[in-house]
């Protein structure tokens, strides 16, 4: 187990190291740089000023030796500072990271909670009308994009009823904080649960059909423990990777989610990084998102082998 996880660490880690050089060499091509913003917005300075400002922070070097300069020092723990915020980089990202972890983690958890028994429920009356009704509610989950799915909460909840506010995190303490998570968390929950139940549903159609399911049907086993203590733990393990990839694509999700919201994590603040030009904001909040998905990952191989014993970590 140990060596195991001690070589996806390794892996998790060239991962990193190369995903550090692509978003590296994207964010070096991208239009203009923070001296040419720097520019544009004050007209007293001169094209030396802008020369020694380049010189100074070393744009003017090529690609490959800045990477490197930036490597060696993110290497050291110094990532930069940030442009926009005027503070280092790890103290802006810091919050920010656990406000994004607090929002995804609960959107996840309300998604299982919900696609898990509706699943299970579905997949044991697969031709019955509700199971059916289950299906129908499932795929329109799927159809909705989260920023159209946002809007009409907005609308419900904070125009219309007046019972949650539309934006903000609030700062009046943990009850104002759990009303301004409620949309945010009700998005991100309701554009997940959709898939989530689709495949909770045919995994455990699948687990059902195996014959030691008939062998436990035919020993008298109640329809309960059938389901749950039988089928539902095999049918669980291509369930935790489905999970563990909706860890990974509710990053894609938060970012709309936030920006709709104007919730302080991580998307949002990747996303005014780049329209910034705050390379090193964006840059470094790029790369624990990718650590947060590798982590995901790694947790998902870790529960398959509690799962099923058959699976062998070496």
């Amino acid at each position: 187990m140990l060596s195991f996880i001690a070589r996806r660490l390794v892996q998790s880690a060239a991962v990193l190291l190369i995903m550090s050089f692509i978003v590296y060499g994207l964010m070096g091509l991208m239009p203009g740089d923070p001296i040419d913003l720097m520019i544009t917005s004050d007209p007293k300075l001169t094209p030396a000023d802008a020369a020694r400002l380049k010189a100074l922070y070393g744009l003017d070097q090529p690609l490959l030796s800045r990477y490197g300069a930036w490597l060696g020092a993110a290497l050291q723990g110094d990532f930069g500072y940030s442009r926009l915020h005027a503070r280092p980089v790890l103290d802006v990202l810091g919050p920010r990271l656990a406000n994004t972890l607090v929002l995804m983690g609960l959107s996840l958890a309300c998604a299982f909670a919900i696609a898990l028994p509706a699943g299970i429920f579905a997949a044991s009356r697969p031709y019955s009308r509700r199971g059916g009704l289950i299906n129908l509610i499932a795929f329109a989950g799927i159809s909705m994009p989260p920023f159209w799915l946002a809007i009409l909460l907005i609308i419900l909840f904070a125009v219309k009823l007046r019972l949650l506010p539309a934006s903000g995190m609030g700062s009046g303490g943990l009850p104002d904080l759990a009303l301004h998570l409620a949309l945010p968390v009700m998005t991100l929950t309701l554009a997940t649960v959709g898939a989530q139940l689709r495949y909770v549903r045919a995994s455990m159609i699948d687990a059902l059909r195996q014959d030691y399911i008939r062998t436990a049907r035919a020993k008298g086993v109640g329809a309960m423990q059938l389901l749950y203590g039988h089928a539902l733990r095999n049918a669980m393990i291509p369930i935790v990777t489905i999970l563990a990839l909706d860890f990974g694509s509710l990053f894609s999700g938060a970012l709309i989610t936030e920006t709709m919201f104007a919730y302080l994590g991580m998307g949002k603040t990747i996303y005014d990084a780049i329209l910034g030009s705050d390379y090193n904001l964006a840059m470094v909040g790029l790369l624990l998102a990718t650590v947060t998905v590798l982590l995901a990952n790694l947790a998902a191989d870790l529960a398959y082998a509690a799962l099923d014993p058959r699976v062998r970590l070496k």
